[in-house]
């Protein structure tokens, strides 16, 4: 009802779990690299818990994304099943054929090992995963734990990820489970968002839906976070419910009050019939809304709200250089695409290189005739100062209008941004406030870089990457020309990639690229120096 109104291509707080809107914290990146370390091992459990609504499934649909191509998942969602029940499911969901009516365990756990036998036979790995984990029996879960005992002298035959509450984790601990729990390789518990990241977890998932200015004040995060309590789902229902109120009182930003008066709704839902003046209240609320509903209809089919404001363009453009402690502000003056070319021509010059403003939105191509590429998408504060590169990020104003910076260096307190040719050193609080989330930085490929390096390939950029990694490793690099990228070259990434907080995928994609030659310091300008890094 509400997305045209403000601009949205889709609904930004659904509570479906959709990979796209998975904000990755540092408990969810974290999450998602225990599954994927864990599944690309050779153990038998990977286990992750966390509170309802905490992002545990969202997590475990982006794991499915990320899974290499010779990997067979069986999913079970609803785990209350007897022994029996559980097997027949899991051979459903492999396709391994049974006698109709079928009700011995024998039988199906011939089938199954003769299914995996065969797979590891044809290099395929086949991985079980259980949502909603607290809920399996305790015979259920050991006739699980049996299926692990086929394995190779090298590795098992079944991958398991156990999905639950915190009631798995006391599960697991009793000494009766004891056996299980010896087998889990890699385990991890999500909690609640803390009160910082709320407001980058709401600005994200705006950004996704397509918002294109700002519709949550900064005044409101606080608020949500107490009236939540962190937990993601919760986020997304209350946020839904306030920007529905919004939609009614035919605003374009949410409130305090709105937001209230929405998580009151959500929470006191249970109860507040049982209040006779609450009920009289809302009853006539409800008639009031309804003709005002329709009023409004009339109205947003007819003239779209505006959703960007505008500026006009300033005769004196403020001098380059003038060094400022400040706060983010609009760039007064600057229309919007101004803002964003001269935020990359910002991003250019810490790589000495020229950029044409009059080619407005092709700074990424343009960067690839420098030998450079764009690096895209959303993160935090954290995870640029792991990149430690410059970058172009997208604020908004106390009145909704996007403008744009360019990140040039920070500290713990402190950021240094350029705005306009303008530079001004700001408090690290001061971007969380005003960032949406998203950025765009360059980063410098090594020669022959098409895409993600995986292993089994072979290129110019395998010997790059040897001699990157032997620096860092503090060897004398023996490349061979022509060498392959797999096995112990595949490893020693692997670690590099667990030592640098990176996915432990041994795939060598942008991110791993920029970490290889910031640690040979070879890669261009920072944001921070060594002794500086976190």
């Amino acid at each position: 009802m509400y997305k045209e109104h403000f601009g949205f291509r889709e609904l930004p707080f659904s509570i479906t779990p959709d990979p796209r809107y998975l904000f990755l914290s540092e408990q969810h990146r974290e999450a998602l690299a225990h599954l994927l370390y864990g599944i690309k091992s050779d153990g038998g459990f990977v286990l992750l818990t966390g509170e309802v609504g905490t992002g545990k499934t969202t997590v475990c649909r982006c794991l499915l994304e990320q899974i290499p191509e010779n990997t067979d998942i069986a999913f079970i969602l609803n785990p209350k099943m007897t022994s029996e029940e559980l097997l027949a499911a899991v051979c459903d969901e492999l396709r391994i054929s049974y006698p109709e009516g079928n009700k011995s365990i024998k039988v199906f756990v011939d089938r199954i090992n003769e299914y995996l036998l065969n797979a590891h036979a044809r290099g395929r790995k086949t991985v079980l995963i259980i949502e909603e984990a607290q809920n399996l029996a305790p015979d259920v879960l050991e006739q699980i734990r049996l299926l692990t005992n086929l394995e190779t002298n090298h590795r098992k035959l079944l991958q398991i990820v156990l999905v639950g509450q915190p009631e798995l984790k006391a599960m697991l601990s009793r000494p009766d489970m004891l056996q299980l729990s010896q087998r889990i390789t890699a385990r991890y518990h999500i909690g609640p968002l803390s009160k910082g990241e709320v407001g980058a977890y709401v600005n994200h998932r705006l950004a996704v839906a397509g918002a294109t200015r700002k519709v949550f004040p900064d005044s409101t995060f606080d608020k949500l976070y107490r009236l939540s309590k962190g937990i993601p789902r919760m986020i997304n229902v209350i946020c839904d419910r306030a920007l529905l109120g919004a939609y009614v009182q035919g605003n374009v930003m949410v409130d305090n009050r709105t937001l209230a008066t929405a998580a009151r709704e959500v929470l006191d839902h249970a109860s507040w019939m049982k209040q006779p003046a609450m009920r009289f209240r809302w009853i006539l609320t409800g008639i009031l809304l309804i003709g005002f509903i329709a009023t409004l209809w009339v109205i947003v089919n007819n003239h779209k709200t505006p959703i960007r404001g505008s500026v006009t363009v300033a005769a004196n453009e403020e001098a380059s250089g003038n060094e400022k402690r400040d706060t983010l502000r609009w760039p007064e003056g600057q229309t919007v695409d101004q803002s964003i070319n001269r935020a990359f021509e910002a991003l250019f010059r810490q790589w000495g290189v020229p950029y044409q403003p009059a080619k407005a939105g092709s700074a990424c191509q343009q960067a690839l005739a420098r030998e450079l590429r764009c690096l895209k998408g959303p993160g935090s504060l954290n995870e640029l100062s792991l990149l430690n590169k410059p970058a172009v990020l997208r604020f908004f104003d106390e009145k909704g209008r996007d403008y744009y910076g360019t990140l040039t260096a920070f500290d713990e307190r402190t950021a240094t941004v350029i705005i306009a040719n303008e530079t001004r050193r700001v408090g690290v609080d001061e971007i969380k406030k005003r960032w949406y989330g998203d950025y765009t930085l360059l980063w410098k490929h090594p020669k022959g870089y098409r895409n993600a390096v995986k292993p089994g390939y072979s290129g110019p950029e395998v010997e790059w990457i040897d001699r990157r990694l032997s620096l860092f490793e503090g060897k004398n690099p023996n490349t061979v020309k022509g060498q392959a990228y797999d096995g112990e070259l595949v490893n020693r990434m692997k670690r590099f990639q667990i030592t640098e907080g990176l996915i432990p995928d041994g795939i060598v994609g942008p991110q791993t690229f920029i970490h290889l030659g910031n640690a040979a310091g070879e890669n261009g300008p920072v944001l921070m120096k060594k002794s500086e890094g976190r």
